[in-house]
Order: structure tokens, then C-alpha cells, then sequence
């Protein structure tokens, strides 16, 4: 069983950073912080492999970095945050070995969620 924990979210205006962190109990193949909007679908943020390959939301290229460290923590470091980034921000892990990270559905292991909430 993979245990998630995450933290960091809370408000901030546009145009402002926020970093979200994830401790993970263990590290797996896939890891990556998805996102949903009251009464919308959740939809996946940003992706990172157990080689680091990345990937990401179109609307969040050049905006968001996802990384991880030794330590099996996950990040999301978001700059020049926009209203339509608001949601709950949620930390995510699988262990199935191989495939894309990205495109993979059923991710086994969740978080709790944090709230991101950017102001105009």
C-alpha cells in the first residue's frame, strides 16, 4: 500500500507561485498531481516516470515543473498561476512498471487533495 500526503496549497493572486509537495510512503513507476474543478472531471496536471521523463497539461507548459527528489517527495512548482487553475490538486502513484505515465487511467494510489485557489 503507497500512502500519500499532500501539502502547500491554499490562495494566491494571478500571476503568483505556489508549490505543492507529496511525501510518499514508497517511490513508484508512475507519479504525477492531477487536478478537479467542483463539478468538472478530474484531469491530469503533470506526469513523472522513474527515468524523470515529464509530462504535461498543454495549459500548464511553461507554467508548471513537475520533480521529485531521493527522499520519494513529489512537487509541483506553479508560476504565473491563472483563475482557471483553481481546483483541488491531487498527488498520485501507480506502480505498474512501464508505459506511459500520461496516458495510463486508473492510477491505483491517491492523496487527500489540496485546494489551490488563485484570485484575480
Amino acid at each position: 500500500q503507497v500512502q500519500l500526503v499532500e501539502s502547500g496549497g491554499g490562495s494566491v493572486q494571478a500571476g503568483g507561485s505556489l508549490r505543492l509537495s507529496c511525501a510518499a510512503s514508497v517511490d513508484t513507476y508512475c507519479m504525477g498531481w492531477f487536478r478537479q474543478e467542483a463539478g468538472k472531471e478530474r484531469e491530469g496536471v503533470a506526469t513523472i516516470d522513474w527515468g524523470g521523463r515529464t509530462s504535461y497539461l498543454d495549459s500548464g507548459k511553461g507554467r508548471f515543473t513537475i520533480s521529485k527528489d531521493n527522499a520519494k517527495n513529489l512537487y509541483l512548482q506553479m508560476n504565473r498561476t491563472k483563475p482557471e487553475d483553481t481546483a483541488m490538486y491531487y498527488c498520485a502513484a501507480d506502480d505498474r512498471w512501464g508505459g506511459s505515465c500520461w496516458s495510463r487511467s486508473g492510477y491505483k494510489y491517491w492523496g487527500q487533495g489540496t485546494q489551490v485557489t488563485v484570485s484575480s
